[in-house]
């Protein structure tokens, strides 16, 4: 299940990552003649540089480090370091 909900997410943001793409494409045409164009396509710009480097950073994460989030963390007491 978790690796469902991995993948599902990594092809979310590869579709995203797309229609930015496309959006970028649209726009760059426009850029030249006015400059709210311009803000435009640069505010697409860094949200793709964004979702770009997250699905990198989902592709670097492995299965071991999703498994080892759900499992529970051992919790110190404050009795465990007077308990020599």
């Amino acid at each position: 299940m978790l690796l469902k909900r991995s993948l599902k997410v990594k092809r979310d943001i590869a579709r995203v990552i797309e229609k930015k793409e496309l959006q970028l494409a649209k726009l760059k045409e426009h850029s030249d003649k006015s400059t709210v164009c311009f803000e435009l396509y640069n505010k697409l710009l860094i949200e793709k540089a964004i979702l770009k480097q997250e699905y990198v950073d989902s592709k670097k994460k492995s299965l071991f480090s999703n498994i080892r989030e759900l499992l529970p963390k051992k919790e110190k007491r404050i009795c465990d370091y007077f308990a020599k």
